[in-house]
């Protein structure tokens, strides 16, 4: 089949270090699956240079046609998109993602379905976003399907906006299934507590809570791997953490192969692969109540679910130390198990099966 993907959220060349590869993964995934993608990134001009990302001239990218509009949801949408119908590319399926792909695709004329993240819903709520929540709201009423990118996302969506319940779904991201373990490499020591967390430093992944947290419980390892411009206020906390820095991909899985638990109480995550990616290295996973991957993750039964206050944290690690270690091996083993269900294969064929059915 020919799959239409709008949305600002893909990077116009393959390189781009800028722009989350969610989107690019289902893509690759796709066109594994035998279909032909081709992207169009409506984007916001001024967005480029708020957020310091790469500016292209409205053109091809190879299979991303790049179009640039100061408003890429207002006015007549197609006049800048004579090259794109030259290609002759008429799609059997259109999704969108993102707000500015919402209500770019919402104006083009043609049945589409929806994929939802954070910045959706903070659209619809925050008070300072009203003028696009009415858009928004029209365009999802328009849009055949929905797919939030989470299953506390689709809680979430459909408990203040109940009418879109019948036409709801979920689309989590998959993890490539070479990075899964196939056996662990030691036996978790409640007495000696090794963990490790990773994240950029911004405030909304709770990284201080978690040295506040941690920084006076004995007999504890603590990694973290990142950097950001709260690095030199996190490490004026305490002496007790091992800052590394930022690391490419698979170093950073090499160190969480050495670790027990991986702990991030991050907010407003849309998905959070980083928690696949830590099940699949053998660690037992830590989120926030009610964010990212809460209902993949199963509290007490493969990982466990915290919220993001120091007391609350400092809590579970302390039970995690008080528990014995054939459980705590248990509860490895299933986090492994569930993330042997979230390949990225599996996903993108679910995601495409849930797209094509009528």
């Amino acid at each position: 089949m020919k799959i239409l993907l709008i949305t600002d959220l893909y990077p116009v060349k393959s390189d781009e270090v800028t722009t989350p590869r969610t989107l690019y993964d289902f893509v690759q995934g796709w066109i594994r699956l035998g279909h032909s993608v081709k992207i169009i990134k409506p984007n916001f001009i001024l967005n480029s240079f708020i957020r310091k990302k790469p500016f292209y001239k409205t053109g091809w990218y190879e299979d991303v046609f790049n179009v640039n509009y100061w408003l890429p949801f207002c006015g007549d949408i197609r006049k800048k998109l004579k090259k794109f119908y030259d290609a002759d590319f008429e799609p059997d399926i259109i999704i969108a993602h993102m707000p500015s792909g919402i209500l770019f695709a919402d104006k083009f004329g043609k049945p589409f379905s929806a994929g939802i993240h954070c910045s959706d819903i903070t659209v619809m709520t925050n008070p300072k976003y009203i003028f696009f929540r009415e858009r928004m709201l029209k365009a999802l009423k328009n849009a055949e399907k929905i797919f939030c990118r989470s299953h506390i996302l689709k809680r979430k969506l459909t408990s203040i906006f109940p009418e879109f319940e019948n036409k709801t779904y979920t689309a989590p991201s998959g993890i490539e299934e070479r990075f899964i373990i196939n056996d662990f490499t030691h036996e978790i020591q409640p007495d000696n507590l090794k963990i490790i967390t990773c994240a950029n430093f911004k405030k909304r992944k709770n990284i201080d809570k978690v040295i506040y947290a941690l920084k006076d419980i004995s007999d504890i390892e603590l990694t973290i791997i990142g950097d950001g411009e709260r690095k030199k206020e996190l490490e004026k906390i305490s002496n007790m953490p091992k800052f590394i820095g930022r690391l490419e991909h698979e170093e950073v899985l090499k160190y969480m192969r050495q670790n027990d638990i991986f702990l991030l109480p991050s907010i407003d995550e849309t998905f959070g692969m980083v928690y696949l990616e830590a099940m699949a290295s053998g660690c037992i996973p830590v989120c926030t109540t009610g964010e990212a991957v809460d209902g993949i993750i199963k509290s007490g039964e493969n990982g466990f679910t915290v919220k993001p206050k120091k007391e609350d944290i400092r809590k579970l690690i302390k039970q995690i130390k008080n528990t014995n270690k054939s459980e705590l091996a248990q509860i490895r083993q299933n986090a492994l198990d569930t993330v042997k269900q979230y390949t990225q294969k599996a996903c993108c064929e679910n995601y495409f099966k849930m797209l094509s059915e009528k």
